[in-house]
């Protein structure tokens, strides 16, 4: 049975609920998105025939700023999707302390199958559909799972043209001819390099220390050539096709370039093929695909010390238990992958200044952002007695309890 994505949010704001004993009228809050919008959004194919999508927007909460989050396109998405990711984006903007909201959106298609003529349609007709619950100082969305930085461009666009004026700063992971930030395209990648060195100078993993990186889309090959770049030792790397081990190191470089052919990274000949990533020897894994990956079926075959979840959700809670009584370090989604939706926060920033930094500026400004929330973290990890996950939603729920409560 598919784990209902909305249920595992409830049941990890339950467990956080009894920890920090929340008040009681704020968890009733937080137990449903402020508003879901739902709407049936009509193109012209190519062909001549109109066709009709179902699309969302979940805006769960927005106490400390602006909702925030991702806009995907996917035949998977749903309504129980758009609601977790929305709580989950609320978690992750207020653990790294920014002051921002939660929501999400998506719509129910296959892009792969459209042409960009269609694929533009679409991305104005959302738009279209929910533009006066959008904007700078409303709902700003970003990039998710296919969708990309043109998306964003003409959705920015025909937002402009039904409002009237420029609002550069209501998208962001724009292209930077629009007014998106350097840096953007890996970020994600990038607050995950520098959570996962935190974690292991908690636990005295040194450079040699090996590595298994799951999934090499975006986030994941980023992650793999960033590590690789700066000296890490790579053992395994995976895609949909497969998985490649060597136990001496891979040359993510060529590799990326392997992948670039069209071919699996299981086809890569300078290492050996694998059917589970998840068992392979390694110290640290990175779970960098979908939401999940580890269940209690594969859960006991990781010999890994840490891991570093760069994707939404890839633990089910049931397999999270298993790893928390196996003393396996966590570091959770919410603090691991708020890299992006950092600098989507600083692209927002250089929009609404109309003044923009360099990639360099971009970078050192993330660093202090996320090792000040890797640390903050752990001492609520400590203070708990708990887990990494824990430790986060304590203060990330906590920090948006105390601005409702603010409010009154």
């Amino acid at each position: 049975m598919r784990n209902e994505p909305f249920q595992n949010a409830l049941e990890q704001l339950a467990q956080v609920k009894d920890l920090i004993k929340l008040d009681e009228a704020v968890y009733k809050k937080l137990q449903e998105p402020k508003r879901l919008l739902e709407e049936d959004i009509t193109i012209t194919m190519d062909n001549g025939e109109s066709k009709t999508f179902k699309a969302y927007r979940s805006q769960f909460n927005d106490a400390r700023g602006p909702f925030k989050g991702g806009i995907r396109f996917h035949p998977g998405v749903s309504v129980s999707e758009v609601k977790a990711l929305s709580a989950w984006m609320t978690w992750k903007t207020a653990v790294v302390n920014l002051p921002l909201g939660g929501g999400k959106g998506g719509v129910i298609v296959d892009p792969k199958i459209l042409s960009a003529r269609e694929l533009e349609a679409l991305s104005r007709a959302y738009i279209r559909a929910f533009y006066k619950f959008l904007g700078p100082t409303i709902d700003v969305p970003a990039p998710d799972v296919y969708t990309t930085p043109q998306i964003m461009a003409w959705m920015l666009d025909e937002y402009e043209k039904l409002v009237g004026y420029h609002a550069p700063g209501m998208i962001t992971g724009k292209p930077l001819s629009v007014g998106g930030s350097r840096g953007r395209g890996y970020s994600t990648a990038q607050g995950g390099v520098y959570v996962l060195e935190e974690a292991m100078k908690k636990l005295s993993l040194g450079q040699d220390a090996k590595i298994a990186i799951q999934g090499f889309g975006n986030a994941g090959s980023f992650m793999a050539k960033l590590l690789f770049k700066d000296g890490y030792k790579i053992v395994a790397v995976s895609d949909s096709g497969g998985a490649v081990y060597n136990e001496a190191g891979l040359d993510v470089e060529a590799i990326d370039k392997h992948k670039a052919t069209g071919k699996s990274v299981a086809e890569f000949s300078g290492g050996q093929k694998v059917d589970d990533i998840f068992s392979v020897e390694a110290d640290i894994l990175v779970p960098a695909a979908l939401e999940n990956s580890i269940t209690v079926d594969n859960v006991n075959a990781i010999k890994a010390k840490l891991i570093v979840e760069l994707a939404n959700g890839p633990i089910t809670p049931e397999a999270d238990k298993i790893l928390a009584a196996k003393n396996i370090l966590v570091v959770p989604d919410i603090l691991a992958n708020a890299g992006g939706v950092a600098v989507s926060y600083f692209e927002q920033v250089q929009n609404a200044y109309n003044y923009y930094w360099s990639e360099a500026e971009v970078l050192e400004k993330l660093k202090i952002i996320m090792t000040t929330a890797f640390n903050e973290v752990w001492e609520q990890k400590d203070k708990y007695q708990t887990t990494m996950r824990m430790g986060a939603y304590a203060l990330a729920v906590g920090r948006v309890a105390e601005a409702m409560k603010d409010r009154g």
